[in-house]
């Protein structure tokens, strides 16, 4: 059988490490690849390339394609119109989000077992991701820090539906209220060095990026002791369940979270 992960750039992506240390783990003879599909290819990409393909792993900035090109979709997807991962079925594909269910495990790892006040750095199809994943802790109140306001309202409207009280907000104002849980989705040093005012006001940061490793905020929120949950930490969560849902089996998530590690170590 042969997977992959499909989006653009794709170089950067650690999802092969990760499949193919779970194949090795479990004894497949399974492939997986990487191929740079663009914004509006992908339907056309899955169906050329369907025999013999198990399933991909999607990454941006085709999450919303892959939501719509399904025939069958996971509570998620329906919820966000946003899927990171598609399954060959009869008749077509099915779409599932695993970033969702991914997040909570990761939250629960660092001993985040509820939530109330949220704050979103970006609105992208990662932060709706997240805002679900927060609002299955039980959190109520979403802010969204965004450097253009108009072109995060969709984001905002989405995340309002999942019954969320959503604010949006310039991301150069000042933060001065706190919140239970910081959530980062943009690449590292958006923040600008203001790493360490956003962490002093949270009792928690979720930084769901990697590249470079450590960023910024990761330092800034163990040197200010806060709870942390990483991008690789993500990674590894959603993939575990990537794996169970192409190959029908599972693995620990430190399996993948090291084989990650060693991918970007080597880079």
């Amino acid at each position: 059988m042969r997977c992959a992960v499909v989006g653009s750039p794709i170089s950067h992506s650690l999802s092969p490490a990760m499949h193919r240390a779970a194949y090795r783990q479990l004894g497949l003879d399974w492939s997986y690849g990487a191929f740079d599909v663009q914004d509006g290819e992908l339907t056309e990409f899955v169906s050329e390339h369907r025999e013999g393909w198990r399933g991909y792993s999607v990454t941006a900035p085709l999450k919303r394609e892959a939501a719509g090109l399904a025939a069958v979709r996971d509570p998620y997807v329906e919820a966000l119109g946003v899927a990171n991962t598609l399954v060959a079925i009869d008749g077509g594909w099915s779409a599932h989000n695993t970033d969702v269910p991914g997040a909570v495990s990761a939250l629960h790892e660092i001993g985040v077992g509820s939530l109330r006040s949220v704050r979103i750095v970006g609105a992208g199809a990662t932060a709706a991701s997240m805002a679900l994943a927060c609002r299955r802790l039980g959190a109520r109140e979403v802010e969204l820090r965004v450097r253009d306001t108009a072109r995060a309202a969709s984001t905002a409207r989405t995340i309002e539906g999942l019954g969320l009280a959503v604010t949006v907000v310039p991301l150069h104002v000042e933060v001065l209220e706190s919140v239970d849980l910081l959530v980062n989705t943009v690449p590292d040093g958006s923040l600008a060095g203001r790493e360490h005012g956003f962490v002093g006001a949270t009792n928690a940061v979720f930084d769901a990026v990697y590249d470079p490793w450590p960023t910024a905020l990761m330092r800034s929120a163990r040197s200010e002791g806060r709870s942390l949950a990483t991008g690789l930490d993500l990674l590894g969560h959603q993939a575990v369940l990537q794996v169970s849902l192409m190959a029908g089996d599972t693995v620990e998530p430190a399996v993948l979270v090291t084989a990650a590690m060693e991918a970007l170590a080597s880079r």
